[in-house]
């Protein structure tokens, strides 16, 4: 068990618990920074210490997202595929914290955390296979595109509905507590999904379990479209935390050092007390929320060309490059490279035909039953009374 000082001693970082009152009565958490928006360190004590290839490993990991990002929004808006969500603005959060992990500790995601995946290693094979739903995809292409899922790598696959995935970590870490297994479980979502009641279910179940689970909420501002001060009053979702007798940290979610040494000192907590701990990432959505979104309509260019400069890659490049590590030349080459493999991968991937119709029932129970089999031959004789308005598919 460790004691309070060694909780806000971990790292150096004392804002777990840390709270000051202001004059309307609220809390205020003040927010760990050790990477000011320069690139500069601000406290080279606190920084977490990593190695030249960890550090170019989570750059590049950030870089291609952003790329694979780019590229299939533009295979949306060509209907090549049918939707996408963009990490744009916030590929340190999630890159920074995915590094700070164990492989061993088990991803939750909201949806917006393909960053992760790349850090992990997942393939861009994969990414394609998944986003075009072809016969390649694990999932046999019952899933909307960015609903990712690897056993291999930990990281469960995600569902539509918002906030499910809260309570779920919850359980998942009890049984990793449970199991004996030295590992956590990562739950990520937006300060919007903390507004579902599952957010708040799942808080105090891990709470009155001490269930070993980071809870990462990536606030970047918006709810689709609803500002945070329309969603609600308070110091943000940090204040929750303290209210469920979770530790919790805010963080600069654009500052890969801080998310980064915030991720890495609630994981030690969880593991050594078993318990829940918080993190609210202070972050921007530079990006659309998806493909069917429109920020021009509920934000101005002012305010977005104020968070560009906040840009988490320039900063982090700035940080690399007085550390001697960025090769300017070098990144280049890495990201012509990346580019030609992700529309190599695209090409490849929406050439591979889709799954038989008969999957569409399989895998939920041992046997379909009687009216799902009813149903898929309803809709094979409707394909087969309008075959022209039906691509071709595997198997039939």
């Amino acid at each position: 068990m460790l004691t309070m000082q060694e909780r806000n001693h971990l790292h150096g970082i004392k804002p777990i618990f840390e709270v000051n009152i202001i004059k309307n009565g609220l809390l205020e958490i003040p927010m760990l920074q050790l990477l000011d928006e320069h690139g500069e360190e601000k406290n080279k004590q606190q920084s977490p210490k990593l190695s030249k290839e960890e550090a170019l490993k989570i750059y590049k990991s950030m870089a291609f997202t952003r790329l694979l990002d780019d590229r299939m929004i533009g295979a949306q808006r060509q209907g090549r595929i049918s939707f996408y969500l963009a990490c744009r603005g916030e590929e340190a959060a999630i890159v920074a914290s995915a590094a700070a992990l164990s492989s061993d500790d088990m991803i939750m995601s909201q949806y917006r955390e393909q960053g992760a995946l790349v850090y992990r290693g997942y393939t861009t094979d994969q990414f394609m296979n998944q986003m075009f739903s072809n016969h390649l995809d694990p999932n046999k292409g019952r899933q909307m595109p960015i609903h990712y899922g690897d056993k291999a790598l930990n990281f469960m696959t995600i569902s539509s509905p918002l906030g499910t995935q809260i309570p779920q970590a919850a359980g998942y870490a009890y049984g990793q507590k449970m199991a004996g297994t030295p590992a956590v479980t990562i739950c990520y979502f937006g300060e919007g999904a903390a507004s579902e009641g599952d957010f708040h279910a799942g808080l105090n179940m891990a709470a009155v379990l001490k269930c070993p689970t980071i809870f990462f909420c990536r606030n970047n501002g918006y709810a689709i479209s609803t500002p945070s001060q329309e969603q609600f009053v308070g110091d943000g979702i940090a204040s929750r935390g303290v209210g469920y007798g979770v530790p919790t940290i805010r963080v600069d979610g654009n500052d890969v050092l801080a998310v980064y040494a915030a991720t890495q000192t609630a994981r030690k907590l969880a593991l050594a007390e078993n318990t829940p701990v918080l993190i609210e990432a202070m972050t921007y959505r530079l990006a659309a929320h998806s493909t069917s979104d429109d920020p021009s309509g509920y934000r101005s260019k002012d305010e977005e060309a104020k968070w560009q400069l906040k840009d988490p890659l320039l900063r982090f490049a700035r940080y690399l490059d007085s550390k001697g590590w960025f090769d300017q030349k070098e990144m280049d080459a890495y990201l012509d490279k990346s580019r030609e493999d992700i529309l190599a991968a695209l090409k490849r991937a929406e050439k591979v035909p889709v799954n038989p119709l008969k999957d569409i029932i399989e895998d939920v129970y041992d046997t379909p039953p009687w009216h799902l089999k009813k149903q898929l031959s309803e809709l094979e004789s409707h394909i087969a009374k309008y075959p022209q308005d039906y691509p071709k598919t595997a198997g039939r």
